[in-house]
């Protein structure tokens, strides 16, 4: 099939789950001050980490820099971040925000995009100071802490777990997931026949769609075949994608849970003074857009599209005039520092969600003793038939054999649109 017609429908909600009633510029005086906040952000902008076998631009020629690396637009995208995030929590760091290891501490996968992006934003965050300065140099060095990438439980989270890859087998071998892929037959073969690439998972889709938009933002002009596919059915695709490695409560709570139970720690230990150091303000960590879509679907406000680069998610521990901690998730998906980040709600919380609620709601998907449960490994039926919650409540079981002609634009910057009332129909 030369050309696959996905339409999409979506019931969009009113923007409660974004800025409710609560007015960005205005928090501290409705809610209160913030006393902690937790950044993660994806890295800035790449070149491609891989090229499609029949890409026209697979020759290296075209990525000077090699692939997946950190290019200029992406240090400076991340330097203008790392400033707005500055001047906002400008009251958390040292007088003229000038450096000290005290105040923050920077986690970061091992990867050289994820580094390099923790740089810049803190280059842009710590603007030096004259006394700082040395040899003529308008720049200071700021640690950034790292772990392998097969050692990481917490970030890249490629430290091998048999319970995590056992529930990723059953889902795959599920008959939602099975009757999803055969669903996505007809636009898969039509990506594989032009890329090259087999069709064997969503992945496909997510993996596409990122080759291409680097592509398209380097000013290279795009195959005729993708104009059918791209930006729209891939973007929408790719988003579903990168839920998949926490599509499930127990995916969630092996895969993010990890981080969410680092975030949520670092807000207790600041309350209960015991922070090492205990005048640590900040904890930023540098990953990628798995990470991100991974952390925002953990918390049950994941929109469903893939994070663009340089987004960033803050988790801000608040303190009100009543003397009791809330905490607000933000969402920044805008290198413009014009721009606002959206007010997040997690389901079953306001807004601004009191520390032991935001807890109690999240604690079904962290981890007691990660190690422990990754032991946990059973054999998987190839037959399996098991129901899955979370793939009826995304909406990707409402499938349809016939077409219909509707026009639909994202409103993303207006509104989240709500998973459950998500029609894919194919033709």
């Amino acid at each position: 099939m030369e050309y696959i017609n996905v339409v999409l429908f979506t019931l969009l909600i009113s923007s409660g789950s974004c800025h409710g009633e609560l007015n960005f510029k205005t928090l501290d005086t409705e809610v209160g001050p913030v006393v902690y906040v937790n950044l993660l952000f994806r890295h800035g902008d790449r070149t491609p980490i891989t090229v499609y076998p029949k890409d026209p631009y697979k020759d290296i020629s075209y990525w000077p820099l090699g692939l997946g690396e950190l290019t200029k637009e992406g240090i400076y995208h991340h330097f203008v971040q790392g400033s707005w995030v500055g001047k906002r929590y400008a009251q958390l760091l040292p007088k003229n925000r000038r450096y000290h290891q005290s105040a923050i501490r920077i986690l970061s996968t091992d990867v050289d995009r994820t580094l390099m992006s923790a740089e810049a934003h803190l280059a842009g965050m710590f603007p030096i100071t004259e006394e700082q300065k040395w040899g003529g140099i308008d720049w200071q060095p700021i640690p950034i802490h790292t772990v392998p990438e097969q050692l990481d439980k917490v970030l890249a989270v490629k430290h091998p777990c048999k319970k995590y890859h056992y529930e990723k087998e059953k889902l795959k071998q599920s008959a939602v997931y099975k009757d999803l892929m055969k669903k996505l037959q007809p636009l898969g073969e039509y990506v594989s026949k032009y890329t090259g690439e087999p069709f064997t998972s969503l992945r496909i889709f997510e993996y596409l769609y990122s080759i291409l938009l680097v592509e398209k933002m380097n000013n290279l002009t795009l195959p005729e075949w993708t104009e059918s596919v791209f930006p729209d059915q891939l973007k929408v695709l790719a988003g579903y994608s990168l839920a998949v490695p926490t599509w499930t409560p127990e995916m969630k709570r092996l895969r993010g849970g990890p981080l969410v139970k680092e975030i949520l720690e670092n807000m207790k230990k600041k309350i209960a003074g015991t922070l090492e150091p205990p005048t640590r303000n900040i904890s930023i960590y540098s990953a990628h857009e798995s990470t991100v879509s991974a952390f925002l679907n953990t918390i049950d406000a994941f929109d469903f599209l893939p994070p663009p680069f340089a987004s960033m998610v803050l988790v801000e521990l608040r303190k009100t005039a009543q003397n009791d901690h809330v905490v607000m998730v933000l969402y920044k998906n805008s290198t413009d520092p014009t721009i606002e980040p959206y007010i997040l709600t997690v389901p079953g919380c306001s807004a601004a969600c009191p520390l032991n609620d935001f807890e109690a709601l999240l604690k079904p998907i962290i981890p007691v003793d990660w190690d422990l449960e990754c032991q946990h490994q059973e054999n998987v039926e190839p037959a399996l038939n098991q129901r899955f919650d979370s793939l009826a409540i995304f909406g990707f079981l409402l499938f349809y054999n016939f077409s219909i002609n509707l026009h639909f634009r994202w409103e993303f910057r207006k509104t989240f649109f709500n998973p459950a009332k998500i029609i894919i129909l194919f033709a």
